[in-house]
């Protein structure tokens, strides 16, 4: 995937996940494109370690792991904003 992938495909996991996990964090739209992008690597990086797959492209099983990653990156951060 390209950059441009992985921006807008940040910018959809991202918004995704902010739609299931709702609350109060700061930052706009650019936080929540870091927050997807970051979110399909750590996605990635979990899903081949348990040998699930990996975000390789815009399919259902990429977006799954991607929305994992970027919730999982959401409960930390508001843990540790605590």
């Amino acid at each position: 995937m390209g950059i441009l992938s992985w921006i807008v495909m940040g910018l959809i996991v991202g918004v995704l996940a902010k739609l299931i996990m709702p609350g109060k964090d700061p930052g706009g739209i650019i936080i929540t494109i870091l927050i997807g992008i970051a979110g399909g690597f750590l996605g990635g990086f979990i899903g081949s370690f348990l040998g699930i797959g990996t975000v390789t492209g815009f399919n259902l099983v990429s977006i799954l792991l991607a929305i994992g990653g970027a919730l999982l990156l959401l409960i930390v951060y508001r843990l540790l904003k605590r």
